[in-house]
């Protein structure tokens, strides 16, 4: 015999759906809020975040000058001066030789085009002259037709570069005032905050400027990996301009997706005009291989060890963020996700009950580590 259903209960289990559901959509509706609020001030925003990840870079070394006596000004002084002469160097080391190689190159590109041409002219697809110079033709009116579109695109991307550099100076500016004020921010943020907030505050804070770093780092080694497998590749292929290679893909490593994608295209150009197809093809090969085991091996593992959080939820936050912001989401997706994280763990810690009495015969148990 079926059990009768109970109306009490039924309608409490009714009442209990609707407020959790009213609650959810309250809970959604802030979040939406605050999204539209952070999108407004993206502008300021932007550089923070940027100012923030060049800071952890930086931190170590004049953490280090400041505990022998310097200054806290002088000591980021030197360390902001001395990362900008590092990234002009970084630029140098890759547009240098790159420029003093730039007539190989641009006679291995005419070659590459010759080349290309014969294979087309030839079967199975048997492509003229004549047909290769309707296609440019038809190319060109497509083009003039398009001037319009094309006039604003570019300034689109005239912009783009100009809040790019803006952006990149209030980051360096920024990282300065980091450098030199950072350790009194918690301090300082202690006496403005009243009752509960000026300890729970501070607590995250604290947590969250380590998962920061720890993000950063695991990126840097994750580019530092990529570097070497595809150097030695280009290496034992005899790929031109292979120490400015690896460096552009390192730094590239810190832009999921199109990083990823512009320094292999650059690779794979250089080592067909050089090398031809061949190579050009075993270049690719490479690169394809090492940015499956970084996407799906390396990166998740080292990240999800460094920053708490399983390799599944790294691949879903990336995925995520990029469907939702684009480059910038991917680029973000990770470090949200581990402060998330840290807010979450936090908030257990404090609503979670008392840690129970340990049984006598437990005391010499060995305590489970959790990372």
């Amino acid at each position: 015999m079926s059990a009768t259903l109970s109306p009490t209960k039924a309608a409490a289990a009714l009442r209990t759906a609707a407020r959790v559901s009213a609650e959810s959509l309250l809970v959604l509706l802030m979040a939406g809020v605050a999204l539209w609020v952070l999108g407004r001030m993206w502008s300021v925003v932007w550089p923070l975040v940027v100012g923030l990840i060049l800071t952890t870079l930086t931190w170590p070394p004049a953490r280090f000058l400041r505990r022998h006596g310097w200054p806290p000004a002088l000591a980021a002084a030197v360390v902001t001066v001395s990362f900008i002469l590092a990234v002009v160097g970084i630029v140098a080391l890759i547009s240098v030789p790159v420029a003093s190689q730039s007539g190989e190159l641009s006679d291995g590109v005419v070659e590459g085009i010759q080349r290309l041409r014969e294979w087309a002219a030839g079967p199975p697809l048997n492509i003229g002259d004549d047909e290769i110079s309707g296609a440019l033709d038809t190319a060109m009116a497509r083009l003039q037709d398009s001037i319009g579109s094309m006039v604003t695109a570019i300034a689109t991307g005239v912009g783009t570069v100009f809040n790019g550099v803006v952006t990149a100076f209030l980051a360096l500016f920024l990282m300065f005032f980091f450098l030199k004020d950072g350790p009194r921010f918690v301090p300082w943020l202690t006496r403005q905050l009243p009752g509960r907030l000026a300890v729970d505050v501070p607590v995250v804070a604290e947590r969250s400027w380590d998962t920061l770093g720890a993000f950063v780092r695991s990126q840097a080694f994750v580019g530092l990996i990529d570097a070497v497998l595809i150097g030695v590749g280009l290496w034992i292929l005899d790929v031109p301009l292979v120490l400015p290679l690896a460096v552009l893909t390192f730094v590239t490593a810190f832009v999921p997706i199109v990083g990823a994608l512009f320094a292999g295209l650059v690779a794979v150009l250089i080592a067909l005009v050089s090398n031809g197809v061949t190579d050009a093809l075993i270049v690719l090969a490479i690169i394809v291989v090492v940015q499956q085991l970084e996407g799906n091996v390396f990166q998740p593992m080292i990240q999800s060890r460094g920053l708490g959080l399983h390799a599944a939820v790294v691949l879903l936050a990336v995925t995520l963020g990029g469907s939702l912001a684009g480059i910038v989401g991917s680029l973000l997706a990770v470090p949200v996700a581990a402060l998330i994280a840290v807010f979450w763990n936090y908030l257990r810690e404090q609503l979670g009950d008392e840690t129970p009495e340990q049984d006598p015969d437990e005391a010499d148990a060995p305590v489970p580590v959790t990372t």
